[in-house]
């Protein structure tokens, strides 16, 4: 560590942009969080600007991009780049937030689907159609994220959103559980995608796992655990004091 971490300069003021690998369980805000105290609580930096680009749910992992000081002017660059995501899909059940964050609240007959069925349905998706995003998501309204609305049951629609599939592959299939990458444009919900193609089966579906493997020219395989980044900024400012 003492050797990479003499090669390594960074100039979080000017601008930088860190690769993270989101840990599950953890919002973007956490990490954009604990970003900023790593970097301040090292540094001795009073005030830096630390933002991500393109959120990431709660229960999915994968590549967070976070920009510090001049680079958050890059943010929207990076937000509207194609993402890439592996995840699963659990047929049969559903939840209100589409996902796993939630309880499941309703039971669908599964006997009727199979693999060709699988696979030709997930070739209906592919090209530009519009997407209705789930209630349990960032999204403002009336100066209130959407999840706000729908924790406290209130009554919310939200309008549907053009995206566009480029790819959608079925990588195993399991019933009730299929696996797929998908690439994607952005403001696509994955946890949408899951709830549609539930009910394109003439059942239901949620998103059981989630994992953003790219977004635009960045990959996962080139991220930093939170750990890691905290590891290096402690060495390398220790180093030059």
């Amino acid at each position: 560590m003492s050797d990479l971490t003499n090669q390594i300069v960074f100039d979080f003021q000017e601008g930088e942009t860190l690769l993270i690998n989101k840990p599950l369980d953890w919002t973007s805000f956490n990490v954009v969080s604990k970003i900023r105290y790593i970097i301040r609580h090292n540094t001795g930096i009073k005030k830096i600007k630390v933002g991500h680009a393109g959120t990431l749910d709660p229960k999915a992992t994968g590549l967070l991009i976070i920009c510090t000081g001049r680079n958050t002017k890059k943010i929207q660059q990076y937000q509207d780049s194609d993402k890439d995501y592996t995840g699963s899909f659990l047929l049969g059940k559903s939840t209100p937030s589409f996902d796993t964050e939630t309880d499941i609240d309703h039971e669908y007959p599964i006997t009727h689907i199979h693999e060709e069925l699988i696979r030709e349905t997930a070739q209906k998706f592919l090209g530009e159609q519009e997407q209705i995003p789930p209630i349990f998501s960032a999204i403002q309204v009336k100066g209130k994220r959407a999840y706000n609305y729908a924790r406290n049951k209130e009554q919310l629609e939200l309008k549907a959103r053009k995206i566009h599939i480029h790819e959608f592959q079925i990588e195993k299939v399991d019933v009730p559980s299929i696996t797929f990458r998908i690439l994607c444009s952005k403001g696509t919900y994955i946890r949408s995608l899951a709830r549609d193609f539930g009910k394109a089966l003439s059942s239901g579906a949620y998103l059981s796992s989630l994992c953003r493997t790219r977004i635009g020219e960045f990959k996962l395989e080139d991220a930093m655990e939170i750990s890691a980044f905290e590891e290096i900024i402690k060495k390398l400012y220790a180093n030059r004091t």
